[in-house]
């Protein structure tokens, strides 16, 4: 399992290399060079308009080649599902306290669990850093100092000097069923602030692992690590922070379930 990295694109075309590129020109110059002896015989014959149309669909695609492959068809659909949610009231509270959490390395999803700075991120987000910046929605940008880390559950806690910040509140207790209906908020791909639901599958042990973690079938994608999982309620039950290809399921996302957080003195505030 690749934390957040086994996540595969979905191009929508296939494009030329260059060498076949190149072999085309060749080809067409070749061709050019041979008839240029008969054209005092013959009329000059025009390329066929599909040709000159495929060969600006081509260069078309070279040239934004990076754009369709963040514009896929799954991404799309994440986009559409985020801003039906994002309507609701209770989704566009909770988005206030989920943040970037951005090294030099690249970024993720956090989110904030006091009003004076505690945030929750996974623990492989911010390896190998002692501060790292997250980014509020709406409160700007902090320096966070990375205060404590539970490697073993991928959990890390971050601090930011700040005061009256939005909040999430952790659900440490409850159970978390099979079939039971979530939602959740991250940062995937080159977005931020999506919104997105799926359905607990059910928990799994990983091999290295020495807990529980829970499977959802859910559009979990490459950034999307330390994003908070709700239940009904609005209540966090867990931390987005891998995807897996199971034997029974296809490819499901993995969140840590909150209870951990207590077992291994998490502070949650």
């Amino acid at each position: 399992m690749d934390r957040d990295q086994d996540i595969k694109d979905h191009p929508l075309y296939e494009d030329l290399t260059e060498e076949e590129m190149n072999e085309l020109a060749l080809q067409a110059r070749q061709e050019a060079l041979e008839s240029g002896s008969e054209q005092q015989k013959q009329p000059k014959r025009r390329l066929p308009r599909w040709f000159a149309w495929l060969l600006s669909l081509v260069l078309l695609c070279s040239t934004f080649a990076g754009l369709f492959q963040v514009f896929s068809i799954p991404a799309i659909d994440f986009l559409i599902t985020s801003a039906k949610l994002s309507q609701h009231d209770d989704i566009a509270l909770y988005k206030q306290a989920v943040v970037v959490v951005v090294t030099e390395d690249g970024k993720g999803t956090g989110f904030s669990i006091s009003a004076d700075g505690t945030i929750l991120t996974n623990y492989h987000v911010i390896e190998g850093n002692e501060t790292v910046t997250v980014v509020f929605p709406e409160h700007g940008r902090y320096a966070a100092e990375v205060v404590q880390t539970a490697p073993s559950i991928d959990i890390a806690v971050l601090q930011v000097d700040a005061k009256d910040l939005p909040t999430l509140s952790l659900e440490e207790n409850g159970t978390i069923e099979k079939d039971e209906s979530i939602r959740f908020i991250g940062n995937p791909l080159s977005f931020k602030g999506i919104a997105n639901k799926g359905v607990v599958m059910g928990p799994t042990r990983l091999n290295d692992w020495n807990e529980d973690v829970i499977m959802i079938k859910a559009p979990v994608y490459r950034g999307n690590s330390g994003s908070p999982v709700f239940n009904e309620e609005g209540l966090v039950i867990g931390v987005i922070f891998a995807t897996l290809e199971d034997d029974d399921y296809g490819k499901v996302g993995l969140f840590i379930p909150a209870h951990l957080l207590k077992k291994y003195a998490v502070s949650s505030h």
